[in-house]
């Protein structure tokens, strides 16, 4: 590794099955994230609290497996655009050579999968692949802390997005 540049940093499996209908994609995990190998580990992330909320489920005291296991009940699966990259602290400015993860098995590995929904703009540069293949997209605010939109707000729009992809009734 040359000097002064950061390491190469791998992502975080799919949280998926064959009842998944809506994808959540972020960008990449942030470093409380790898390190807790669990997506939205950083504990100011709002991203569990928008879905326990959405789908009024305890998600923010379940374990991981329960977090897990809530999704696909819910249909929801999880994952990133970004399979690997290199990256200096947690923001998306600084993902740097970052190589896309292998989507091409979506359809034999979520056969119902009709949404994909982004968390954030960084993911959200990946929506026109996803509505080429046919699915439905949305691009949602981001639910890291950097992002300062306020919790109402996201809330607002993440019910919205979910909603028309019949993931939240």
């Amino acid at each position: 590794m040359a000097a002064g540049r950061p390491e190469l940093l791998s992502g975080l499996p799919p949280i998926i099955d064959a009842g998944v209908r809506t994808l959540i994609l972020g960008s990449f995990p942030s470093p409380a994230s790898l390190a807790a190998a669990h997506y939205y580990a950083h504990r100011q992330n709002q991203f569990w609290r928008l879905l326990e909320v959405l789908l009024d489920e305890p998600l923010c005291v379940l374990d991981y497996a329960g977090k897990q296991q809530c999704l696909l009940r819910h249909r929801i699966g999880l994952w990133d655009v970004y399979r690997e990259c290199r990256r200096r602290g947690a923001l998306d400015a600084a993902i740097e050579s970052a190589v896309a993860n292998d989507f091409s098995r979506l359809p034999e590995v979520a056969p119902q999968l009709r949404c994909v929904c982004f968390n954030g703009q960084t993911a959200g540069r990946f929506a026109a692949r996803f509505r080429e293949q046919g699915y439905a997209t949305q691009v949602l605010p981001s639910t890291s802390p950097a992002h300062t939109l306020a919790f109402a707000d996201k809330l607002a729009a993440w019910r919205a997005a979910l909603a028309d992809s019949r993931a939240v009734a």
